[in-house]
């Protein structure tokens, strides 16, 4: 995984772990479990199964000009 994907996987973590921890003693438990379904990827797959992680988070493509295709659907005819 690329160097700078995982510090900001690691900061996402880290700040989802400590927000459900404070969500956990302020006994708003709906809130932590929603925050923990949230972020179950990441929280679970961050160290084990970095792999995992490619499908949930999305990345800018490199080379933008192999993907520029030419628009037909959706163009307004007047």
């Amino acid at each position: 995984m690329d160097a700078s994907v995982h510090r900001r996987l690691t900061v996402a973590v880290s700040w989802a772990l400590a927000r459900g921890a404070t969500l956990d003693c302020l006994e708003h438990f709906e809130e932590s479990f929603a925050l923990n379904e949230e972020f179950r990827e990441w929280l679970l797959c961050l160290e084990e199964h970095p792999e995992l992680l490619y499908a949930s988070v999305l990345m800018v493509p490199r080379d933008l000009s192999r993907m520029i295709q030419p628009e037909t659907d959706g163009l307004l005819e007047i």
